[in-house]
C-alpha cells in the first residue's frame, strides 16, 4: 500500500466538516508564532539536550524518521535521539499490532503512546527526555515549516498508518499535531483504538477553543504521565 493510498477516500472527507479557509489560516498563523516564540525561548534547554545526546551515546542528537501527514503525504519528522544507533524496530512493529488487536496493551506496555516501558534500545537519557516528552521538541521546527500542527493527531509511521481502519484514516485530514485529544484524554493509560477514534473525535469537532483548551490541558498531561513510577 502506497502513501497515496493512506490518504482519507473522497467520501469520507466530503463527510467531515472541512474547516474554512478563515480558520485554517488562523490555525497556521498561531501555530507560525507560538512555534517561533517557544524556539526562542527554549533554546538553552535544546542546546543542553544536543550535547547530553551526543556525549552519553554513539550518534547525533536528532533522529530523523518518515511520517505521514495531512492527506496522507509523508514528511520527516525530528525529534531527540532517544534509542542506541541502528537498532532493530521490529519490538516496536510487534507491540503496535497486538494493540490495533487487543483491548487492553499487552505484557510491558509503556507510559508512553505506542512505547514499550521495557524497551532495551533505549539509552539511559532517552528514557528521562521520553517521560518528560522533551524528546518531541524539535518538533517545533515542524511546526514552523508547516509539516505539523500544534494540535492534531499524532503522525503516524506510514507502516502503522496501514493497519488503521478506514475510519481511523479520517485522522489524516487534518495536520498532525505535537499534540492531541487522545494525549491529554489518557494517554498510554487508553487503548489504541480507543485513541484512534479520540483523534476522529478531534477532526469531526476542530475548532481553534478546541485547541486552546487541548493545549491548556498537555503541559498536566505530560507533568503527570512524567511523574508515574
Amino acid at each position: 500500500m502506497t502513501t497515496h493510498e493512506l490518504a482519507p477516500s473522497t467520501t469520507m472527507a466530503s463527510a467531515v466538516a472541512t474547516p474554512r479557509i478563515r480558520r485554517r489560516l488562523g490555525k497556521r498563523l498561531f501555530d507560525i508564532v507560538v512555534a517561533a516564540l517557544l524556539l526562542t525561548v527554549l533554546s538553552p534547554l535544546l542546546i543542553l539536550v544536543s550535547v547530553l545526546v551526543s556525549v552519553t551515546s554513539r550518534g547525533g542528537p536528532l533522529y530523523r524518521q518518515m511520517r505521514i501527514g495531512r492527506n496522507g503525504a509523508e514528511f520527516s519528522m525530528y525529534k531527540f535521539r532517544t534509542m542506541t544507533v541502528g537498532c532493530s524496530d521490529q519490538l516496536h512493529r510487534d507491540y503496535v499490532r497486538l494493540l490495533l488487536t487487543q483491548d487492553h496493551p499487552p505484557a510491558g506496555g509503556a507510559r508512553g503512546l505506542f512505547k514499550l516501558e521495557a524497551d532495551p534500545r533505549i539509552t539511559a537519557v532517552g528514557r528521562i527526555l521520553r517521560r518528560t516528552s522533551i524528546d518531541e521538541l524539535p518538533q517545533l521546527w515542524n511546526v514552523l515549516v508547516g509539516d505539523m500542527s500544534l494540535v492534531g493527531p499524532r503522525p503516524a509511521l506510514a507502516w502503522e498508518a496501514q493497519l488503521f481502519s478506514a475510519t481511523h484514516r479520517a485522522r489524516f485530514l487534518v495536520s498532525p499535531g505535537l499534540t492531541g485529544l487522545w494525549q491529554v484524554s489518557g494517554r498510554s493509560r487508553l487503548p489504541m483504538l480507543e485513541g484512534l477514534d479520540l483523534d476522529v473525535r478531534y477532526v469531526q469537532e476542530q475548532s481553534f477553543n478546541l485547541d486552546l483548551r487541548i493545549l491548556l490541558k498537555t503541559v498536566p498531561a505530560v507533568l503527570s504521565a512524567a511523574g508515574a513510577s
